[in-house]
């Protein structure tokens, strides 16, 4: 019987880091459309607090005009570090899952063992990441049309909620 730990146990946080990684390099490029997302989500046409934009391309170019790209990446840092956490956390208690579940049994698992591996799995995660994703959101939706910023940043709003 050989001493050296199987090839599976030798490092369990692959998938961790490259969820972080996907996370953090899928936040970095693709945030501004995430405040353009975020603002035509509140914007129904009838607060006249939130500019109105016609589509995508005009509320990209809108935003960087009158906020320059500080308002393209407002909410980057909860943004960027709810999204590492998010997807390290998600990919690594999913594969914690799809092992408990694979020992009692042999071979591949079903389609649904999977589906509940991913469900544990997202359940966890949304649980803890809810709180970043508050403060990614409020970020995100400080305009210049505020008559007063509410929010410095990341710290500004942690000492108004807490």
């Amino acid at each position: 019987m050989s001493t050296e730990a199987p090839k599976r146990d030798q490092w369990q946080w692959e998938n961790a880091t490259a969820g972080a990684a996907a996370g953090f390099a899928t936040v970095a490029v693709m945030h501004p459309l995430d405040v353009v997302r975020t603002r035509f989500q509140v914007n129904d046409g009838r607060v006249s607090n939130f500019p109105s934009y016609k589509n995508t391309a005009h509320a990209v170019f809108t935003i960087a005009r009158s906020e320059g790209l500080r308002g393209l990446y407002a909410g980057f840092l909860p943004g960027v570090l709810g999204s590492t956490i998010s997807w390290s956390l998600y990919f690594f208690f999913y594969d914690r899952a799809k092992q408990r579940y694979a020992r009692n049994r042999e071979g591949k698992l079903s389609p649904g063992l999977h589906l509940a591996s991913a469900a544990e799995a997202g359940a966890i995660v949304s649980f803890f990441t809810n709180p970043v994703w508050l403060v990614k959101t409020r970020l995100q939706l400080q305009t210049p049309l505020h008559q007063t910023r509410p929010y410095s940043g990341v710290y500004g709003l942690l000492s108004i909620l807490i």
